[in-house]
C-alpha cells in the first residue's frame, strides 16, 4: 500500500497480506490467529494494511502516536460497520455522529456524575454477593466452574437496578438468561456479517437466514427496554412523580434521561430513549462482564499478585465484608492489576474511522480522504515496541512512576479523545467491587486443562468460556 508523504515522496505501509476473498481478513482475527497481532509491529512498524473483501483496503494501526492523532480528529465511524448494530441498539451514543452525537453526549453526561454513581456501590455490593453465594454452593464440587455466564448475569442484575431501579434479581429470573442468550447471538450475527462481504448489502442480508434470525432477535431484545420506559413515562405524567424524582437521593440512569432537556427545552424522544437504554444495557453489562472475567483469569494464573491484592483489600475493610466509596481510592495495587488485565484482554479490540479529510502521521506518511483506519487496541496493548515483554502479567507497569513515563495513548481500554467511553468510571467502580469481594471469599485457581481461547466479537470473549476452580477461604 503506497501513499504520499508530506515531503512529496511515495512511502509504503508494507506489503499487503494474502487476500482473503469476501472476508474481513479473518486470518488475523479468529481464534489463535488473534495472537498474530502480537508480532506484527516487528514486520509492519506502526501500521498494517488489510483487505476488506476483494476491492477495498483499510489501514490497521497500533502505535500510540498514530492512535492519538486518529482519536483526536472528528472523523465519523465507518458506516458499513456500525450501521449493522443500529437495528438492535438504535441511534444512541455508540452509533450517532455529528451534532446529534454532541447533543446526546451533553444530555447523558450528568448520568455519570459522581453524585449519581456513589449510591450505585451499595447495589453492586449486593449483586456481587448474590453471585458469590451461588459460587459458594458450586465450590463444594470437585469440578471447575465456568465463570463468564454468572458474571454476565451479575453485571446485568447490577445495571438493571442501578439504571432502572428494577427490584427483582436478574440473576434468578428467566428473562435475564433469555436476554443474555439473545445478546450473545446478536453479537455473533453482527460479527459474522462484518466478516461476510456479501452480507454488507442490506437487501442480500435481509433475505438471508442469518438476516431473518437477526431481525427476530432484535424484536426480542427491544421488549425489555421498551416496557421499562413506557412504565416510567406513565408514572411521570403525574407532576407529583416528577417532583419525587427531583428530590430522590438515589437517581437512576432513566431518571436523568427522562428529566434531561437540551438548550431549546427539548427532551429525548421515545425512540432516542430506547436507543440510549439499549446502548447502556449492552455496554454496561457485557463489556464489564468481559473485563471482570478476564481479570479473574489473570488473578488465577498469577497467584502471587492475587495474594497481594487480597491482603490489600483485607487491610482496607478489616473485619467487614462490604466495599464503600471511600475504599476505592485505597486499592492502588488491585487497581494496577485490573489495568494490567485490561491491557492483556481489552473488552473491545478495535475502533474504526472513515477519514473525512487527509491525515498525516508523525513519520510523514499520510492517507487520503475516504480511507478507513482501524485502531487495533489488542495489537497496541501487545506491541513490544511500547510494552516490554508484553505477554507477561506485570501490574508494576501501572505504578504512578511507570505510568508517567508512558505515552498517554499506549493504554486504551476505554478509548480516548472526545469519543471516549462515557461510562468508564462506572465500569472501574464495578470492577473494583467485583474483584475485592470475590478475593475476600475465594481463592481463584486455573483449570489448566481448559485454557480460554480469546475470540473477538463486539466484545472480547473466550470461545470455550473461562473455567476456574473456586476455593472458599472461610
Amino acid at each position: 500500500l503506497r501513499v504520499g508523504s508530506r515531503y512529496g515522496k511515495k512511502v509504503s505501509f508494507g506489503r499487503l497480506p494474502k487476500l482473503t476473498f469476501f472476508l474481513f481478513s479473518l486470518q488475523f482475527y479468529l481464534e489463535k490467529e488473534l495472537q498474530q497481532f502480537n508480532v506484527l509491529p516487528e514486520q509492519y512498524p506502526c501500521a498494517l494494511p488489510l483487505w476488506v473483501g476483494a476491492f477495498q483496503v483499510l489501514l490497521n494501526i497500533y502505535d500510540p502516536e498514530y492512535a492519538k492523532i486518529l482519536l483526536n480528529r472528528r472523523d465519523p465511524k465507518i458506516q458499513h460497520g456500525y450501521k449493522f448494530i443500529i437495528p438492535w441498539i438504535g441511534g444512541g451514543l455508540l452509533s450517532l455522529e455529528g451534532k446529534k452525537w454532541y447533543q446526546h453526549r451533553h444530555l447523558l453526561t450528568p448520568a455519570f456524575h459522581l453524585s449519581i454513581l456513589k449510591p450505585y456501590i451499595h447495589v453492586m455490593n449486593d449483586s456481587v454477593c448474590r453471585m458469590l453465594d451461588t459460587w459458594e454452593k458450586l465450590s463444594t464440587q470437585d469440578n471447575s466452574v465456568e465463570i463468564c455466564e454468572p458474571i454476565r448475569l451479575m453485571t446485568l442484575d447490577s445495571i438493571m437496578k442501578c439504571a432502572f431501579s428494577v427490584q427483582t434479581s436478574s440473576q434468578t429470573e428467566s428473562f435475564s438468561t433469555n436476554y443474555l442468550s439473545t445478546v450473545t447471538k446478536l453479537s455473533e450475527l453482527i460479527f459474522c456479517r462484518l466478516n461476510n462481504y456479501l452480507h454488507h448489502n442490506d437487501l442480500i442480508y435481509r433475505w438471508s437466514s442469518q438476516g431473518q434470525e437477526f431481525q427476530a432477535l432484535c424484536q426480542i431484545a427491544h421488549q425489555l427496554p421498551a416496557k421499562i420506559i413506557q412504565e416510567r413515562r406513565e408514572a411521570l405524567k403525574n407532576n407529583s412523580e416528577q417532583d419525587k424524582i427531583r428530590k430522590k437521593k438515589f437517581l437512576d440512569f432513566l431518571d436523568v434521561l427522562l428529566c434531561a432537556k437540551s438548550e431549546n427545552g427539548e427532551g429525548l424522544s421515545n425512540e432516542e430513549l430506547e436507543a440510549e437504554v439499549n446502548t447502556f444495557v449492552f455496554g454496561g453489562h457485557d463489556t464489564t462482564a468481559s473485563s471482570l472475567s478476564w481479570i479473574f483469569y489473570c488473578m488465577a494464573m498469577n497467584p502471587e499478585h492475587q495474594h497481594q491484592c487480597r491482603e490489600e483489600i483485607r487491610n482496607i475493610i478489616k473485619y467487614g465484608d462490604t466495599i464503600t466509596w471511600d475504599h476505592l481510592d485505597q486499592m492502588p495495587y488491585s487497581t494496577m492489576c485490573i489495568k494490567e488485565a485490561l491491557r492483556l484482554y481489552p473488552p473491545s479490540i478495535t475502533i474504526a474511522r472513515e477519514l473525512s479529510k487527509p491525515i498525516t502521521f508523525p513519520d510523514g506518511r499520510f492517507l487520503p480522504t475516504g480511507m478507513t483506519v482501524v485502531l487495533n487496541i489488542w495489537a497496541l496493548h501487545h506491541n513490544p515496541t511500547v510494552w516490554e515483554n508484553p505477554q507477561v502479567f506485570n501490574p508494576e507497569r501501572f505504578s504512578q512512576e511507570n505510568s508517567m513515563k508512558r505515552h498517554s495513548y499506549a493504554f486504551l481500554p476505554f478509548s480516548a479523545g472526545p469519543r471516549n467511553c462515557i461510562g468508564q468510571q462506572l465500569a472501574m467502580l464495578e470492577l473494583k467491587v467485583g474483584l475485592a469481594l470475590t478475593l475476600l471469599r475465594f481463592e481463584l485457581l486455573p483449570d489448566l486443562e481448559k485454557p480460554p481461547i480469546p475470540m473477538p466479537h463486539l466484545v472480547l470473549r473466550s470461545k470455550n468460556g473461562i473455567h476456574l476452580y473456586l476455593r472458599p477461604l472461610h
